[in-house]
């Protein structure tokens, strides 16, 4: 696969820490608003420029998206963000509750993530796509970077190691508590070494991001369409590549996606659990408070008399022979309980359901689901099975995985045109 170092805006050394921020996604309108009220020098407020404007403004409108354009050129004319004029690596290690993963930051081929050299699991909903396009067609970059992975490589290890050992351009630790280091890789050979043994690299994984890698593609295939139009040739432009950090298997940490229901659609506790018992699954009242699953076909189920430990029997485990999809917990659930017992047949678009990540903690489940709805606490999908899922060509039900700690976004903005 390709690599390659990128040119880029990132922030001045003094400013990172404040500049910095989660990704665009993780926020709802309102959460957004009040981050960036609380926070008004963030990259989030490029990010989600409708923060500039009233609640109820369309967050959707051209003038949003060119105030994003605006807040780029006057973090560049303000001494935020410096300029890196030759083409370079970033190393990326975030540290989170004693553990690390690091990562190298570059361009990776827009051909290669159509034609599957780069691989996903997830479909992309197009009003979100849509709102990443014309966020790039208005500032000409690539702001947030898509997190890819890729199988265990001694040499690339070899490589990061050597790099993280220099002085960094950041060190500071984020307000959730997550240490943040860059290193700049830009000596030539050391430059010429990395791209040359990631070359060596089969496949590479989207993780998370499938959102962003889909938008840039897009207004990828737009310049290029415009370029020939004009008789010009693409083949260098630097919209030929997306922005994406690049991360070892090994090294990811991945939560479970937990599901809340906002009702039993009408059926008693005593009535639910039998519908689940029937469905194969072995279901006991919990023996410690909070159910934490420990393995696979392992489940949490939350009602409002209490926790129940719930797994698959194994004669239904037995039955669901080796397809990389059927076989994941977040399919048996659905595919058992939540369409045919609770009415959720499509939990793309259900208003009843609601996906909580790992993160929030089974606290967060049993508020959500009161005294009204049923929750389910699951084993975290794993980074084989994402992979496995990916190789097959097949793709996984929404909200299979929860990636911690989230990339941050504003680190590094590559421009495109």
């Amino acid at each position: 696969m390709r690599a390659d170092p990128i040119r880029c805006f990132r922030p001045a050394p003094d400013k990172a820490a404040t500049f910095a921020s989660l990704p665009y996604d993780v926020f709802d309108r309102a959460q957004a608003a009040s981050y960036v009220k609380a926070h008004p020098g963030s990259f989030l407020a490029i990010d989600r420029p409708e923060t500039s404007f009233s609640p109820d403004h369309d967050m959707y409108a051209p003038d949003v998206y060119a105030k994003a354009a605006e807040l780029i050129r006057k973090a560049a004319s303000d001494g935020t963000l410096l300029r890196d004029d030759t083409p370079c690596y970033y190393v990326y290690r975030l540290e989170q509750d004693g553990r690390a993963q690091t990562g190298v930051v570059c361009a990776c081929s827009v051909d290669e993530y159509l034609d599957g050299t780069i691989r996903r699991h997830e479909n992309t909903r197009p009003e979100k796509e849509q709102d990443r396009v014309e966020h790039i067609r208005a500032t000409g970059a690539q702001t947030g970077p898509i997190f890819l992975t890729y199988r265990d490589n001694f040499a690339i290890d070899t490589l990061v190691g050597l790099a993280s050992t220099a002085e960094p351009l950041y060190d500071f630790t984020d307000e959730y508590g997550v240490r943040q280091c860059v290193w700049r890789v830009a000596r030539p050979a050391a430059v010429e070494a990395l791209q040359a043994t990631f070359a060596t690299v089969e496949h590479a994984y989207i993780a998370d991001g499938h959102h962003r890698a889909a938008s840039a593609v897009r207004v990828s295939q737009e310049l290029r369409a415009q370029a020939a139009k004009r008789g010009e040739s693409s083949e260098d432009a630097p919209y030929n590549g997306f922005l994406a950090v690049l991360f070892p298997a090994s090294q990811l940490k991945v939560m479970a996606y937990n599901r809340v229901v906002a009702d039993t659609n009408g059926l008693s506790a005593d009535e639910l659990i039998r519908r689940i018992a029937e469905a194969g699954f072995e279901v006991d009242p919990a023996q410690e408070e909070p159910v934490s699953p420990s393995a696979r076909h392992e489940f949490g189920l939350y009602l409002a008399d209490g926790w129940h430990a719930m797994s698959l029997s194994p004669e239904a485990a037995a039955s669901l022979g080796d397809d990389p999809v059927a076989t994941l917990d977040v399919s048996i659930l659905q595919d058992r309980v939540l369409a045919p017992v609770l009415g959720i047949d499509d939990p793309r678009t259900n208003p009843r359901i609601r996906f909580v990540g790992g993160i929030e903690g089974p606290e967060a489940l049993e508020s959500y689901a009161g005294e009204k709805g049923v929750a389910f606490r699951l084993y975290p999908t794993s980074v084989d099975e994402l992979m496995a899922v990916s190789d097959a060509g097949l793709l996984m039900p929404p909200k299979s995985t929860w990636f911690e700690p989230k990339l941050r976004s504003g680190l590094f903005i590559r421009k495109i045109r």
